[in-house]
Parts: C-alpha cells; structure tokens; sequence
C-alpha cells in the first residue's frame, strides 16, 4: 500500500477545506459577528496540518492509485475534514464540546442536516461560523473529493478509483474519458444550478445572506438553515415552492442535465428509467400524503398539499429542509414518510438514501425470482434502459440493501444504550443518518435535534452519516485488517 500517497491526498484536502473556509472569514468579518479569529485560526491550522501532510519529503513509490487505496482515502479524508472542520465551531465557543462540534460538522459535510443546535444557540450563532455551517453542505453535497479532482486534476493517477469510492450509486458514469474533465463538468453544473436557486432566492424576498445559505443547504441536500424554524420562518409560498422544486432538481443524477445540455434536451431526463420512476415516487408520494393529511387541515387540499409536497420533496431529496411538524401529522403519513427516507433519489445526484436506481433493480430480481419458482430452468436478463445489467452488479445491490438495513438496526440499538429515548426515535435517528436525511420522527423530529443523546450515541451518529454518504463500503473497508497490509 502507497502510505505516502494516501497521506499526500489527506494534505490536499485539508489545504481544499482551508480555502472553503475563506468566504465564512470574509462574511465573519464583512458583518463583524466577532468569529473572525476563530475562522482565521481554524484556517491557519488546516493549511499547517495539510502542508505538512502534503510536502512530506522523499518520492512516492508509485503515483498511481489502487482501488483499495482510493477507498481508504475517501474514508480517512472525510474522517480528517470532520475532524478539522470542527475547529471553527469549537474556536468559537458556539459549540464547545468535541464530539458536538465533529457531529455538526460531517452532518454537513455528509449533507445530512441532523444538529445538535438549539433553539437558544440559533440567537446567538455568528454570522461567519453559520456560514461555515452552510458551506460544508455545498463542498460535502458534489464530493470534496471531486472538487479536488477539479482544482488538481494531476494529483495523481487512476483517479476514478477516488470518485467511485465517493460518488453515489451503484456504478460510476463517467461523462467523458477523463475522470478530471468530467469532475469539472459536474462542478460547473453545480455551480450554474446553485447560482440560478441563489437569483431565485432574491426574487422571492430573501437577503442576499439567507439566499445564500439556502442556496447551498439545497444544493447539497442539506437542510441546515440559518433559523431554528427552518424553512417556516419565512412562511412564504414562493419561497417554498422554489425550494420544493430545486430539492426535486438535486435529486436527478447530474449526468441528465449534462446531457440535457449537449442537446437531447428533456428527453435526457424521460428516456432515464431512473428518473421516471423518481419523479414518479415523488408525485405520487405527495399526493398520498396530502391526501392521508386531508383531516389533519380540516378538509383544506391546497394546504395539505402546500406542506406535504414540500416535506416529502425535502425528505425524498434527503435535505431535512421542513416547514410543519410532521409528528403531527396522522402514523400513516409517518410510514409514508420512511419509506421516502429509504428510497432517497437519484444516483449521481447529491441525495442519500438506498437511491432509486437500486431501489428498481432489487425489484426486477425479486420478481425475476418469483417467476422462476414455477418456471426453474428459464433465467430472464434484467434490463435497465434496455440494456442488460450485469449479474453481479445485481449481487452487490442485494449485498448493499442488506448492510443497509442491518446498519441502521445495529446503529439504532447503540443510540439506544442509555438514550432513554423510546423505540420510534431511535430507529428514526439512525434511519435518517444512514440515509442522510437530518429530522426523524419522534424526539429528533422537525422541531427538536439531537442535542439529548449521550457522548457515545452523537459519535456513532456520526460515523453512521459517513457511512451513508461513503455508500458504506469505504468505510467497512477501512475497519479491515487488510485494509492496512504493505501490500
């Protein structure tokens, strides 16, 4: 194993991280909120520890990437981020504990959304470190390792091996031959989407601040907003049905509008198998809920479908965003509600979840199986988009879904351990770590955080969003003990 490289790698980004934090210096110190020193510390640190990583001295043995090697890098990089990236919260007292600070910081970075901020601390929040707090929603949302691949393209060789560890899905669609120019594509797509939700924003009333916040909690599927009440606090229609459009839009696999872009234009988007059943999930599952909702607004649909399509938008999306509390709303909504979690959108997109594309391709073997229980001998092919998916794709997807579910009970039982919060809670909170989701039902819904759970149970909460934004192999990988022979 190249130890040297994948030290190199954590170096680059650290010192990517350290100049992520220049806008929140910048906005620190444009409106004075007194975070400024804390984010000029945190960025000094950052730029030291990644100096020093990447600049070791003597020559790499090889400049060429393994997949095994690609997989630790992913998992030890996100680990280091979180690790630095909860200096400023820590530097600036908004924050002060360790396992608090590293919490928030990868529920960010993982685009999760899950806090442990209370109402309280929302009052006191500087301006600089909020922004901050946005902004590892919108490195963490494409990939901070595919914004590295952009920013150094020749860092190193075999570099789809880093963006297969980090990308979502089940396979990685590579846009053109190389892996560096495709990484740019994505993040120029990024940026154009981010900086058309950002003038949408303004149109609707919002401070070029709060846009941008929003802008960038969407964009990565995040959630996190600059108010304890969300979305809510604007209580403003136009407000969220262009939020409830562009959670929708960050949900596609950006690999569509690249395509969308080159001139198929949106048959891009309804000649996707993928798509077609996400926008259909989507529809149908606002309409459900509004319609399961109908009592709960007194017979009211255009009110049930106002908050039911945004929430189930923001939930399917996985970006926690919420302007009612859905534990108010009747338990058949709350099933609704789960299995959205599960589900999430698109590979390829900044969403979490099992994805889409899985979701329809568990379905085609289980009913592939079925029918092969009265007919043995005949094996149909699976097809996706007309093309025929390979068999052990088929296994990993069916290996995936399994430690999905197996994560979220472990890591719901560990939560559990002196939590005293009751079953719904715990097996929500883990759910929406896995998924990337942020709010759960029960004691860490919409209008409450984390903040209630023990040392041990934030920790693993926080390994458990990595995992789900890593797609848990990298991870499980990186607990192995061959992960780490010479060899």
């Amino acid at each position: 194993m190249n130890r040297r490289l994948i030290i190199r790698m954590l170096g680059a980004l650290l010192l990517i991280e350290a100049a992520a934090m220049v806008p929140a210096l910048l906005i620190a110190l444009w409106f004075r909120s007194g975070d400024a020193s804390a984010l000029g510390y945190s960025i000094l640190i950052n730029i030291v520890a990644g100096s020093a990583l990447s600049f070791l001295p003597g020559r790499d043995r090889d400049s060429h990437l393994r997949l095994k090697e690609g997989f630790i890098i992913t998992a030890l990089g996100w680990i280091f981020l979180g690790l630095f990236g909860a200096v400023p919260f820590m530097l600036s007292g908004i924050i002060p504990r360790f396992e608090e600070a590293f919490f928030e910081t990868v529920s960010g970075l993982t685009t999760t959304g899950a806090s442990i901020v209370t109402a309280e601390m929302f009052e006191r929040f500087p301006k600089g470190v909020m922004f901050w707090r946005a902004t590892t929603h919108w490195i963490g949302g494409m990939g901070v390792l595919v914004l590295t691949l952009a920013l150094l393209p020749k860092l190193t060789g075999r570099t789809a091996h880093l963006v297969k560890a980090e990308s979502p899905g089940p396979s990685l669609s590579k846009l053109v031959p190389k892996t560096g120019t495709t990484a740019k594509i994505l993040y120029k797509i990024y940026i154009l989407l981010s900086l058309i939700e950002f003038v949408t924003l303004l149109i609707c009333g919002l401070s070029p601040y709060d846009a941008a916040i929003h802008t960038m909690a969407t964009a990565g599927t995040g959630g996190f907003s600059s108010y304890g009440d969300s979305i809510a606090h604007f209580n403003s229609v136009p407000v969220e049905v262009a939020i409830t459009i562009f959670m929708f839009m960050f949900g596609v696999n950006f690999a569509l509008y690249y395509r969308f872009l080159i001139g198929e234009r949106f048959k891009a988007f309804f000649r996707d198998e993928e798509f077609r059943w996400y926008f259909i999930f989507a529809v149908g599952f606002m309409l459900i809920v509004s319609l399961l909702n109908l009592e709960h607004y007194q017979g009211d649909f255009l009110t049930s479908l106002r908050y039911g399509s945004f929430q189930i938008s923001s939930i399917m999306s996985t970006t926690g965003f919420v302007t009612y509390d859905f534990n108010q709303w009747p338990a058949s909504s709350h099933i609704i509600i789960v299995i959205a979690m599960l589900i999430g959108s698109c590979a390829g997109s900044t969403a979490g979840g099992i994805k889409v594309i899985r979701i329809i391709l568990l379905t085609k073997l289980s009913r592939r199986n079925i029918r092969a229980t009265g007919q043995p001998k005949k094996m149909d092919v699976i097809r996706l988009d007309g093309k025929a998916v390979d068999e052990h794709m088929l296994s990993q997807i069916a290996q995936f879904v399994f430690m999905y579910i197996v994560l979220i009970l472990i890591g719901g039982f560990i939560m559990s351990l002196g939590s005293g919060y009751d079953l719904t809670t715990n097996l929500s909170a883990a759910l929406t770590c896995v998924s990337n989701v942020g709010p759960g039902l029960g004691s860490v819904g919409p209008v409450f955080n984390y903040s209630g759970y023990t040392v041990h149970a934030k920790i693993v909460a926080s390994f458990l969003m990595l995992f789900g934004r890593l797609e848990l192999l990298p991870l499980f990988i990186l607990f192995t003990r061959s992960a780490w022979h010479k060899y």
